[in-house]
């Protein structure tokens, strides 16, 4: 019996080690100013983070609207051309608009999230493609 105690011990402790994250992937594009007005908050400026790390949610995230406000880690996985993800750089940003409502267009369309110019170049290279994949978590 004591060594099936040590066994359930030791997987206790291997569970606190390696703790699950559940986390999507999906798609990122950039856009530029002018950022307002927006779907969430139509031109108040103090919608947007002092970090300016913001995006508009694309149609798989924007929940009818529910998503203003919600805050997401979010970080670059891969793009077409080797070298173009800052895999170390995770941000948080906040959704402050819908992406098919965004004043400036997208640099593509149809992703699950169009992030802030210095969003997108916080978690990839200036010479990035206009589309990357991401992994993002709701915080």
């Amino acid at each position: 019996m004591p060594s099936l105690w040590w066994l359930s011990f030791f997987f206790l402790y291997i569970s606190q080690l390696s703790p699950t994250i559940f986390a999507d992937v999906g798609t990122a594009a950039r856009y530029s100013p002018p950022y307002l007005p927006t779907a969430c908050a139509a031109n108040d400026p103090t919608q947007f983070p002092s970090s300016n790390f913001f995006g508009a949610a694309g149609d798989g995230i924007w929940d009818n609207g529910a998503s203003c406000g919600r805050q997401y880690l979010v970080r670059c996985i891969s793009a077409s051309d080797p070298g173009t993800c800052r895999p170390e750089n995770t941000i948080q940003i906040r959704i402050v608009d819908y992406a098919l409502r965004t004043q400036s267009q997208p640099s593509a369309p149809g992703t699950t999230i169009v992030l802030s110019e210095t969003a997108f170049s916080t978690i990839a290279n200036s010479t990035a493609a206009n589309l990357i994949n991401i992994e993002f978590q709701q915080v």
